[in-house]
C-alpha cells in the first residue's frame, strides 16, 4: 500500500504551512501569519537579481590569459595542483620548446594512454564523460540546482547561527545574537556545493568547492562585515575534484571530502592540513558522505549502482549494490543504529539497520503516486526521493519528493524507535505559490520538538517549527510547548495509523 495514501490532502492554492500542533500541521495564508510564530527564526528572503554572478574563465581559454614570463617549472606546479597528473602531462607535452624532445613525446603518449584508458572507464561510468559544471549540478545536495538562489544551508551544531551559501558563491553567516553578518568570499570559492559547521567549535566553517576544500575560522566575537581570505585554510589533493560533499566526524577531529571524479575519499587532520586517502575500487568516484551521529559509520555513495558503509574504527567497509540507481540520499537516527536511504529512480525508502551488524535492506515506505481529492481539483502528490533528513530527537523525518511533471512538496512523517521503529503520518509542508522546496534541514537543538529549515526556489529560507513533548524526556505537562490555537481534530486515521512497523524476529 503506498504510504502517501493514508496522509491528510495537500493544503488549498494560497496556503503555506506555518507548524505542527496537536499532532496536525497548521496553515496560513500569508507570510505575516508565519512571522507571529515567535519561537522560529526570522525568514530571509534572496531575490535573483540582487545577485551577480562573477564570470568564470572556461578551461579552453585559460592559456590566453597565462603569464608566460613564469618557468615550466611554476607552471607545472600549477598544472599538477589544478589538473593532476594529467594536467602536468599536459603542460610537459604543450612546452616542447623548453623541455627535450623526447620528453615531450613520452609525455604526449602517455597522455594519449590515459586518454584511452579513460575513454574505457567513461563507457562503465558515464558521468565521467561529462564536463565538471554539469557533474556539479548532478551530484550536489540542491534540487534542480539551475534555478536555485540558495545553494547550501547549515545550522551550527550548537548555536542558533546558520550559514547560507548563495549564487554568486558568497557565503552568509547570520546569528540572532549579532547585528553583523559576516559575508565570506575567496577566490578559490567557486562552485560551492556544500557547507558544514565543525562540531564542538564556534568559528570553523568547510566549504566544498570546485578545486578545493576551504575551512574558514570567523571570529564569533568580531564586528567585521568582510573577513579576510587569510581566515580561511585551502586543502587540496591532485585529482579530488569537484568537492561535492563534506562530513566532519562528531568529535569535530577528522573532515571527509569526497568527489564523483575521485574513488579516492580523503580524511583531512585539518590542524596539519594533511589527508589520508581511502581508496576502493569500483563505484566511479564517491557522490555523498554522511557521518553517523555516534561517530560509528560513514555512508559513502557513488555514481554508479552501489554505496558502501564505512566502520570508522578500522576504516573497513561493506558493499551495499543497488538494484536500479545509485544511492541518492541517506540519513542516521540519532543512535545510529539506522540508516535510512533512497535510491534514484525509485519512489521507495529502505532501512538498514547495525545493531547485531548490517543485516539486508528492508523497505519501509512506499511514496508512489497519490491522487488527493480536494476543493481546487485532483492533486497527485509522490514520485521519486531526492533527499531525506531525520530530526536530532529521531521523531520526525522530512522526505522531499521530486514529483514527475508536478512541483516538488516535502512529506513528513512521525517516527517512533522504541520499542520496535515506526513510521506514521504527520504531513505536507508546503510554501507560497509558485515556490518549490529545493533544500532542508532540522535545527539541531529546538527546544520545543523539531524546526525545519527550507530553502525555496524563490530565494526564500522559512522555519517549520513541530511542536510536540519528546517521547524520550519525562515530562510532566505541555509547559515546554508555546501557546497555540488548538486546531479541530482529525480522523483518528491520520493519527496513529502506523504505515511501518519492526517485527521482532
Amino acid at each position: 500500500m503506498c504510504s502517501l495514501a493514508l496522509f491528510p490532502p495537500p493544503l488549498p492554492s494560497g496556503q503555506t504551512t506555518l507548524c505542527e500542533s496537536n499532532n496536525e500541521l497548521l496553515s496560513g495564508a500569508s507570510t505575516e501569519d508565519r512571522l507571529k510564530q515567535e519561537s522560529s527564526p526570522l525568514s530571509l528572503h534572496f531575490p535573483r537579481e540582487s545577485l551577480k554572478l562573477h564570470s568564470r574563465t572556461e578551461s579552453s581559454s585559460k592559456a590566453a590569459f597565462l603569464d608566460h614570463s613564469e618557468t615550466l617549472w611554476m607552471r607545472s606546479a600549477a598544472a599538477w595542483r589544478d589538473g593532476g597528473f594529467t594536467g602536468l602531462l599536459n603542460e610537459i607535452t604543450n612546452s616542447h620548446t623548453e623541455v627535450p624532445k623526447w620528453l615531450s613525446m613520452s609525455s604526449g603518449c602517455i597522455l594519449a594512454l590515459l586518454r584511452w584508458v579513460s575513454s574505457f572507464h567513461g563507457s562503465l561510468f558515464p558521468h565521467l564523460t561529462v564536463c565538471w559544471l554539469k557533474m556539479f549540478h548532478l551530484f550536489t545536495r540542491c534540487l534542480l540546482l539551475s534555478d536555485c538562489v540558495v545553494r547550501a544551508f547549515a545550522w551550527h551544531p550548537h548555536t542558533d547561527k546558520f550559514a547560507v551559501a548563495l549564487l554568486d558563491d558568497s557565503i552568509k553567516i547570520y546569528n540572532p545574537k549579532s547585528a553583523t553578518t559576516p559575508t565570506l568570499k575567496h577566490r578559490l570559492q567557486r562552485s560551492v556545493a556544500a557547507v558544514q559547521w565543525k562540531p564542538l567549535c564556534a568559528s570553523a566553517l568547510a566549504v566544498a568547492c570546485q578545486n578545493c576544500l576551504l575551512v574558514w575560522h570567523v571570529d564569533p566575537c568580531s564586528l567585521s562585515t568582510r573577513p579576510s581570505s587569510g581566515c580561511a585554510q585551502v586543502l587540496s589533493h591532485p585529482g579530488h575534484s569537484p568537492v561535492t560533499s563534506i562530513a566532519w566526524s562528531p568529535s569535530g577531529s577528522l573532515l571527509l571530502s569526497a568527489s564523483p571524479m575521485d574513488s579516492t575519499m580523503m580524511v583531512w587532520d585539518v590542524a596539519a592540513e594533511s589527508c589520508v586517502p581511502l581508496q576502493r575500487v569500483g563505484g566511479g568516484g564517491v557522490s555523498f558522505l554522511s557521518w553517523s551521529p555516534d561517530g560509528s559509520h560513514v555512508l559513502a555513495s557513488t555514481p554508479s549502482a552501489l554505496f558502501r558503509v564505512w566502520e570508522t574504527r578500522m576504516w573497513t567497509c561493506e558493499r551495499w549494490p543497488c538494484v536500479k540507481g545509485r544511492c541518492q540520499s541517506g540519513c542516521w537516527s540519532p543512535d545510529g543504529s539506522r540508516l535510512l536511504f533512497t535510491v534514484q529512480g525509485e519512489m521507495v525508502i529502505y532501512a538498514l539497520t547495525f545493531t547485531d551488524g548490517p543485516q539486508a535492506a528492508a523497505v519501509v515506505a512506499d511514496l508512489s503516486e497519490t491522487t488527493f481529492s480536494t476543493p481546487d481539483g485532483d492533486i497527485v502528490v509522490g514520485g521519486e526521493i531526492q533527499s531525506l533528513v531525520w530530526d536530532p530527537r529521531g521523531e520526525r523525518l522530512a522526505v522531499l519528493l521530486k514529483g514527475l511533471n508536478r512541483p516538488a512538496i516535502i512529506a513528513v512523517f512521525k517516527t517512533r524507535a522504541n520499542p520496535i521503529f515506526e513510521l506514521l503520518p504527520c504531513g505536507f509542508v508546503q510554501g507560497e505559490a509558485g515556490a518549490e522546496p529545493r533544500l532542508m534541514q532540522f535545527h539541531p537543538n529546538f527546544q520545543h520538538g523539531a524546526l525545519l529549515t527550507v530553502c525555496w526556489s524563490n530565494g526564500r529560507i522559512t522555519h517549520v517549527p513541530f511542536y510536540f513533548v519528546s517521547a524520550g524526556v519525562p515530562h510532566f505537562g505541555l509547559s515546554g510547548s508555546p501557546l497555540l490555537p488548538h486546531p479541530q481534530q482529525r480522523p483518528a486515521d491520520f493519527v496513529n495509523q502506523s504505515l511501518f512497523t519492526e517485527f521482532l524476529s
